[in-house]
């Protein structure tokens, strides 16, 4: 029986704490590992593990400056003893200072750094440290991520030791998906992401600017909540984009969503896998998005959507309207749904995973 940690503190819900739930409960499900869950008590994470009982869920608060408390990095080392753990496996900077630190002291022989970002990690003394004494691998959810990883680490932590591995998707809900989608005398551009800076969604709002200047029909549903959604209502007043730009807020049912959508469009600056855009493709639906970090090993330029330049509004226009005609829509969208089957099914990640593992 292998004993199997994961550490993940965040008391909000995200790419990261999906892929720790969906993964813990995939080897729990497994009669040879023993599965433990470390987190906040007042956590979306654990409030969704709760219903599950093959888990053990354990309480742990994490702030920035834990792994400055001798008390607290003592009783993480004298919890992780105690279980006897054989792998762990933590999830952001918080708490890869605390608990990889404490791994390290109670012995586990493999300490596992998860990264889902593709911003390049700070090169201080403090991570130096953990990478080159704490941290027995790496597992990166892109190979965007890999190379931001690697960017400031080559000299103190070996490539070969970072490990690219996808995230798992369910696809078996999306095969009995029809696009139910009524044909408009307009382009209809979907946007799904938190309304926070990186998302950038200041540009769907640009965008739908120029889009009326040369008169081009379209309609732009913006889906998602967060904390700049007053200021981005404010801009789209500002630039009177608000008869063709909606912001829908939180979606609750996607099937209606991408079903009145004819495009996606990922505005963000930075993405370590774009989940969204392997989510469109599963309905079939035809992406474009800038060509940086990650977005690449999701969209096959030319055939399941369109890269473009960062920020570069013409050239995202010339693809809006090269994906006007339906037919190319379906052809895209089709070639976008194989290659989600083919490079991101949870069929092809898990044995990956149960791989690395052992």
């Amino acid at each position: 029986m292998r004993r199997l940690a994961f550490f993940n503190s965040s008391k909000s819900w995200g790419g990261g704490e999906k892929w720790h739930m969906e993964t813990a409960l995939h080897f729990a499900a497994r009669p040879d590992y023993e599965i433990f869950v470390f987190g906040s008590p007042r956590s979306e994470l654990k409030k969704r593990l709760v219903p599950h009982p093959q888990i053990h869920y354990i309480d742990f608060t994490v702030t920035n400056r834990s792994f400055l408390n001798p008390i607290k990095i003592n009783h993480l080392r004298s919890l992780f003893n105690k279980l006897q753990l054989d792998i762990l496996i933590v999830n952001g900077s918080a708490d890869m200072k605390i608990a990889a630190y404490a791994g390290r002291l109670a012995g586990i022989k493999r300490v596992i750094y998860r990264r889902g970002s593709a911003i390049p990690i700070k090169n201080s003394a403090v991570n130096r440290y953990l990478f080159k004494n704490c941290i027995s691998d790496v597992l990166a959810n892109s190979q965007e991520t890999k190379r931001t990883i690697n960017m400031c680490f080559s000299s103190m932590f070996p490539l070969e030791k970072i490990k690219v591995i996808y995230n798992p998707i369910d696809t078996v809900a999306f095969k009995e998906k029809h696009n139910t989608k009524k044909q408009n005398e307009y382009i209809v551009i979907g946007n799904l992401a938190r309304l926070v800076p990186q998302k950038n969604q200041s540009f769907l709002i640009d965008l739908s600017r120029e889009l009326s200047l040369r008169n081009i029909k379209h309609k732009i549903l913006v889906g998602g909540t967060g904390p700049l959604a007053e200021e981005l209502k404010k801009y789209n007043k500002q630039m009177k984009t608000e008869q063709n730009v909606y912001f829908k807020g939180f979606i609750s049912d996607l099937d209606s969503f991408f079903n009145q959508i004819d495009i996606f469009l990922l505005s963000s600056k930075w993405e370590g896998f774009g989940y969204v855009l392997a989510e469109a493709a599963l309905y079939r639906k035809p992406s474009i998005a800038f060509d940086i970090s990650s977005n690449k090993e999701l969209i096959e330029h030319g055939r399941t959507g369109y890269l473009v330049p960062y920020g570069d509004i013409d050239q995202t226009i010339d693809n809006i309207l090269r994906l006007s005609e339906k037919r190319k829509r379906d052809t895209f969208g089709n070639a976008g749904y194989e290659l989600v089957l083919n490079r991101f099914d949870q069929k092809v990640i898990y044995p990956q995973l149960e791989e690395f593992l052992s």
